[in-house]
């Protein structure tokens, strides 16, 4: 029989009644992402997800690859099938996998017996499948403990299946089954995490730059798109908003308090994003906020910041230190590219010394010099909008 994919369902076995809706949102999100490998059909069963190539043609090797960044999968494996028969397991585990046996000093067999009917109780297909196995490579010795090489027998409804060495899937819930979120992109470190963080718990993004040209380069756009781009394979195709930020911020250095410069403009950000939100049906906004990690991410900063807004604020960085934010930018291959020496537009206008914990009432004050719907108008007229794939 033909060789096919086994993916591991996660958290979504446990959703009860609505579980259904997971499953279908998981099937459609791996059907779009195995398109560009060819033909294949993808069904749900005892909490696995199935994948079988249609064709000959079939790029089962990039169709692995991408399901490993597959949100809603805990793990995944290339598997042979073949029919639910002992002898039938036993060759098919020497054809498929005796590379694999021949160069292995210790292994054992695991068995797992979902279909009930079959004859043999999980022990007993194990211990009669790697007894043979041990007789037939004498440079194999059991190990039940720590072996080299674990040979995995799954009997299931329509077949056996047999296969080795399963990886761990990206975890999480499927793309877009919890809703979409408007999520704040600069070039740092911290907000491609936090997109990709809250990814992770089933929301799609739209994301959102602000560009002060030029003070900024194109340099400096083309990084966040590039960021963009490394986020496509756990997120999909990405739109990115670019927002013309300049006039805003010159504006502010013209008439407000340097002290509170930060935080005034962190609010027009979120009063934009919220417009965004509004425009592609988004329920919330993302930010890669991490607290007391610059003078803008106070509580008070951030509570003067998000009170100008009505949508729910996410901060999925937020008490996460460095460090651990940085392991996971290396894990999702940003960190390289959120390093490049491009400043953005959080950086250009920098105060001396920022107000950290600003008074109540103290930043709508210094407002009242603004006209704030006519400069968030233009600057929601004026965006840029750019559809970044694993192609751009």
């Amino acid at each position: 029989m033909e060789e096919i994919i086994l993916l591991k369902l996660g958290e979504i076995v446990l959703k009860g009644l609505n579980r259904r809706s997971f499953e279908d949102k998981l099937m459609g999100n791996a059907l779009r992402r195995l398109r560009p490998y060819g033909k294949f059909r993808v069904y749900t069963k005892q909490s696995t997800l199935y994948v079988e190539p249609q064709e000959e043609t079939c790029d089962l090797d990039g169709a692995y690859e991408a399901l490993k960044y597959l949100f809603g999968v805990v793990g995944l494996s290339r598997a042979r099938a073949c029919a639910k028969d002992k002898d039938a397991m036993l060759r098919t585990a020497q054809e498929y996998l005796g590379d694999k046996l021949s160069a292995a000093k210790t292994f054992k067999v695991e068995s797992k017996r979902a279909d009930k009917s079959f004859p043999m109780t999980s022990i007993q297909l194990s211990q009669y499948v790697g007894g043979e196995l041990d007789e037939l490579y004498p440079n194999l010795k059991v190990d039940v403990h720590h072996p080299e090489l674990t040979v995995h027998l799954e009997v299931r409804d329509y077949a056996a299946y047999v296969h080795a060495d399963p990886e761990p899937g990206a975890g999480g819930l499927p793309v877009g089954i919890n809703g979409r979120a408007v999520s704040l992109l600069s070039g740092g470190i911290d907000s491609p995490v936090a997109s990709w963080m809250i990814a992770k718990r089933g929301i799609a993004l739209e994301m959102v730059h602000f560009f002060s040209y030029p003070y900024t380069s194109e340099e400096a756009k083309q990084k966040v798109l590039d960021l963009a781009k490394k986020l496509t394979p756990w997120c999909g195709r990405l739109m990115v908003h670019v927002v013309p930020f300049t006039a805003i911020q010159e504006e502010l250095r013209r008439k407000c308090p340097e002290e509170l410069f930060t935080i005034i403009m962190r609010r027009f950000m979120m009063r934009i994003a919220e417009k965004v939100a509004e425009r592609t049906k988004a329920g919330a906004i993302v930010t890669g906020e991490c607290l007391g990690q610059v003078a803008s991410q106070t509580m008070e900063a951030m509570k003067a910041t998000g009170s100008v807004c009505s949508l729910p604020i996410l901060r999925p960085v937020v008490g996460m230190d460095k460090e651990e934010i940085v392991t996971i930018a290396r894990k999702i291959d940003t960190y390289d590219t959120s390093i490049l020496p491009y400043e953005d537009c959080c950086t250009v206008f920098t105060p001396r010394h920022p107000r950290l914990r600003p008074l109540p009432g103290e930043v709508e004050a210094a407002e009242q010099a603004l006209d704030i719907d006519a400069m968030v108008q233009a600057a929601v007229e004026g965006i840029e909008r750019i559809k970044v794939t694993a192609d751009l």
